[in-house]
């Protein structure tokens, strides 16, 4: 009844699951990429604190106010190009405490500029001490600021200043500056890819095996099930632990060995399906008039097996999710595939669990949570749809 009165409210949250997976990434860019300081927090974590800001600069002299305390780091990337190579031509950033050289543009018709606040060959050629804060000497004071392309030569000029104050975006930033809210989403996309072609390609062995063991019997039957027994008494995550670092840590190889180990209890109910029904008249009959056993297994008792097969699937999706989960968490995944799993091994490494930096911590794991309680809920109400006696006992 509860998940008859949920219903809606389930295929709604997996309709969102669906949307951030496929089409958020067209418009969040890339989960990998650097946006910030390691570590920021949320923006609306500390409302007091300054905002980050970032300017698109297009001219030769450019004026900005800061009027907050020094941020974490500052960055400027971006395109200047001459008509023809300038004698004599750089990049400054006036302050109200000095003037800063940030890039040498002589010699040359275009630059690809990329300048962080950090990079220490920077420093040393500012005759900054190597582990002192750059944005903190730059930032020290409040005023207008001026960026200024200088040459002889007249320049096109498509830059972007970023000045990163230590908060960013919903989620804040990893160990790596890498934006959380794109490696959740990206997350998404990565649990859902490995959960349904896990079960998809289990549930289809399963299922075939099953009806082999169920309408065959003897021999066939004994076999099958036997080796359901010994894969059921194997412990599964040492396996997959040992199988994974032999066979690769791709994300198809994950699906594979996920595969191998999760059709057994398909192959059980289907099992236990066909052998209620290959002796009623209608599979004696077509027997009786010589009918092949693939016919007979593909044309009648594969569409039976299909709903409950459906149910069967949409139950082991949470399954193959949390044992990708735990494989990533381990350590045994792809390093450069954002799951969650690896969200939550990279956060248990760098320190976030004792760092306080839980808003690396629980964006994964409330998504884990979620999604696998969203499949949960879809495989319960096809048992109620597909099995007579839910059905039974829902109407008493």
């Amino acid at each position: 009844m509860i998940l008859r009165r949920y219903g809606i409210l389930i295929l709604i949250i997996l309709i969102i699951f669906l949307i951030l997976a496929f089409l958020a990434p067209l418009f969040m860019g890339s989960a990998n990429e650097t946006v910030a300081p390691p570590f920021s927090k949320p923006l609306w974590l500390d409302l007091k604190s300054p905002t980050p800001r970032s300017y698109r600069v297009k001219d030769e002299i450019f004026f900005f106010k800061w009027d907050d305390n020094p941020p974490v780091t500052f960055s400027l990337k971006g395109t200047v190009s001459f008509n023809r190579p300038p004698e004599s031509a750089f990049i400054l950033l006036v302050t109200p405490s000095g003037a800063y050289k940030l890039a040498d543009l002589s010699a040359a018709k275009r630059f690809d500029i990329d300048i962080d606040s950090r990079d220490v060959p920077l420093k040393l050629e500012l005759g900054v001490d190597p582990f002192s804060d750059l944005s903190e000497i730059a930032f020290s004071e409040r005023g207008i600021y001026e960026l200024i392309v200088k040459s002889d030569e007249d320049a096109t000029v498509a830059l972007n200043l970023d000045i990163h104050v230590g908060r960013w975006g919903i989620f804040g930033t990893d160990q790596r500056g890498r934006d959380v809210l794109r490696l959740f989403v990206a997350g998404i996309k990565i649990s859902l890819l490995v959960g349904i072609s896990a079960t998809l390609l289990a549930s289809t062995l399963g299922m075939g095996l099953g009806l082999l063991a169920g309408y065959l019997g003897g021999f066939v039957d004994s076999a099958i099930m036997r080796m359901i027994d010994v894969l059921l008494a194997i412990p599964t995550l040492p396996i997959l632990m040992v199988i994974s670092g032999i066979w690769g840590r791709g994300l198809w190889q994950i699906v594979l060995v996920l595969s191998i180990f999760s059709w057994m209890g398909t192959a059980r109910v289907v099992r236990a399906m066909t052998l209620s029904i290959r002796e009623a008249p209608y599979v004696e009959n077509l027997r009786a008039l010589g009918a092949p056993t693939g016919y007979i297994l593909a044309r009648h008792l594969v569409p039976e097996a299909l709903p409950l097969l459906l149910a069967q699937m949409a139950l082991g999706v949470p399954g193959a999710i949390l044992a990708e989960a735990g494989l990533s968490f381990l350590g045994l995944s792809d390093p450069l595939m954002p799951s969650w799993g690896r969200m939550l091994h990279e956060a248990h490494v760098f320190g976030a669990f004792t760092g306080g930096a839980w808003w690396l911590i629980f964006p994964p794991g409330l998504g884990i949570a979620a999604i696998c309680l969203t499949f949960i809920g879809i495989g319960r109400q096809l048992e109620e749809r597909t099995d007579p006696r839910l059905k039974e006992s829902l109407r008493k």
